[in-house]
């Protein structure tokens, strides 16, 4: 069973960068898309970005398209989400999923991954 942990969430000014990050253990991410979903209070879970499984193809949500990028590390079983140009509508709790039948073109569903983890917070401030 992986199980994920994201951290490095916290309060940030407008403008400003962040990097947060899910560690797996119980298994290995390699071979497993990944992705990450936010959630603000009172809205649905949200698609940020993802990356398919070969580490060939990464697609993000509209709202952060060219402000976000994920990427991986399958040595230290790990994934990133590098945040800049924070804006305060980018305020949620963030999670991070995995999934090992996650095919390119369903890598926005939240319904395709198996596994989640508990997110961690991110607030930007003005």
């Amino acid at each position: 069973q992986v199980q994920l942990v994201e951290s490095g969430g916290e309060l940030v000014q407008i403008g400003s960068s962040l990097r947060i990050s899910c560690a797996a253990s119980g298994g290995t991410l390699s071979g497993s898309a990944m992705a990450w979903f936010r959630q603000a209070p009172g809205k649905e879970r949200d698609f940020v970005a993802a990356i398919d499984r070969n580490n060939a193809g990464r697609v993000y949500g509209d709202s952060v398209k060219g402000r976000f990028s994920i990427s991986r590390d399958n040595g230290k079983n790990t994934v990133y989400l590098q945040m800049d140009s924070l804006k305060p509508e980018d305020t949620a709790i963030y999670y991070c999923a995995a999934g090992r039948r996650v095919i390119t073109s369903n890598l926005r569903n939240h319904r395709a991954y198996d596994f989640w983890g508990q997110g961690t917070q991110v607030t930007v401030s003005s």
